[in-house]
């Protein structure tokens, strides 16, 4: 009975080793990699729909980055120091209002976008990548020959799987740009963050 017990419990932890290595295959890069294919699919799928019926375009948009996107942590970033003092309701709800930021900006840019080349370049500091922040950089050829970068700031959770906290398009840092007009309106209202949230366009 003893031995059958020690089998089992070898077993299990088999079992749960190759869980734990199966959900580290995907790496930051695959993950990107799919959240785009996966994002650009879908826009070029729905962008008819872009003039005449955005709410379902968007709405699709809005579907996939949810699956590759923590807007909670997301929200954490925007607010930085303010963080500390906003209440996890305030937080999430902070996600959901960046949730439907990003789409929408994330969404119109990507039209342009749809039908070119994409291509992942390689890390320009692989040594300072790690579980908590890796840098993914993604180049888009667009009309004309115009390249268009965007980097990707992934995280690993506790899951195992990879997931976007921050973007930066053409050199713009979407986080730090929001976390501007976090600040003032902090000022501008304060420190009410109920208020800066209310605010919020």
């Amino acid at each position: 009975m003893r031995t059958l017990t020690k089998t089992i419990c070898l077993l299990v932890l088999l079992v749960a080793g190759q869980g734990s290595a199966l959900g580290q295959e995907m790496t930051a890069l695959d993950t990107a990699r799919l959240a785009v294919d996966t994002l650009l699919r879908q826009v070029r799928d729905t962008r008819h729909l872009y003039t005449s019926d955005s709410e379902t375009y968007y709405s699709g948009v809005e579907e996939v980055l949810d699956r590759f996107v923590d807007f909670n942590v997301v929200a954490e970033v925007v607010m930085n120091r303010f963080a500390d003092a906003a209440s996890d309701e305030q937080k999430q709800r902070f996600g959901q209002i960046l949730r439907s930021n990003l789409t929408r900006f994330y969404g119109a840019a990507l039209l342009t976008y749809a039908e070119q080349e994409v291509v992942f370049l390689p890390s320009e500091n692989p040594e300072r990548d790690t579980p908590e922040s890796t840098i993914v950089t993604m180049e888009l050829t667009g009309g004309g020959g115009q390249n268009v970068l965007f980097q990707y700031q992934m995280f690993l959770t506790a899951d195992n799987e990879w997931k976007l906290r921050n973007l930066s398009l053409a050199g713009i840092n979407l986080g730090r740009q929001y976390f501007t007009q976090f600040s003032a309106l902090m000022t501008q209202h304060g420190n009410d963050i109920e208020a800066v949230l209310d605010n919020w366009q």
